[in-house]
């Protein structure tokens, strides 16, 4: 996990490779892709690396309004590389993202792909609202309560 200023070139340059690789070529996705949350100094990076470069990541975005209830952090940008899926690679992320939310005792919520809603149901997440298009894909909106106690 690093923060945007702890990124080396190359550690950027893989993931955004994957996540344009993923998002905008495989998916067909019609949003931006590079938004500019990544550079907010509270935005967290987390990815897997093997000798191919990057192949998982996800990144936890932090707002200063809650988009549900309290939830002010927000998982998104979950990618695997083709090659590397069903290995429980976005299951390890989600391991490591579940414990930083819960280490900043920190509501969360993600939107997820309605492919994958299975997984973060397995961390606790909970879907609310209607099913949506995001990006011309088909999405589910889903919250996870605080399990954690800030430690000062």
């Amino acid at each position: 996990m690093k923060l945007w200023d702890d990124l080396t070139p190359d550690e950027l340059y893989s993931f955004l490779k994957l996540r344009c690789d993923v998002f905008m070529w495989e998916q067909r996705a019609d949003d931006e892709e590079l938004d500019g949350r990544d550079q907010e100094p509270a935005t967290r990076h987390v990815w897997i690396t093997d000798d191919r470069g990057c192949a998982a990541y996800l990144r936890i975005l932090r707002n200063e309004v809650a988009e549900h209830l309290d939830a002010r952090l927000v998982i998104g940008r979950v990618a695997v590389r083709a090659d590397r899926r069903g290995e429980g690679l976005a299951r390890r992320l989600m391991e490591r993202a579940v414990e930083l939310a819960d280490a900043a005792a920190a509501a969360s919520m993600l939107h997820a792909q309605q492919h994958v809603v299975g997984l973060y149901e397995r961390f606790g997440y909970q879907a609310f609202g209607e099913p949506y298009d995001e990006a011309g894909i088909p999405h589910r909106s889903m919250y996870r309560p605080s399990r954690g106690v800030l430690i000062n």
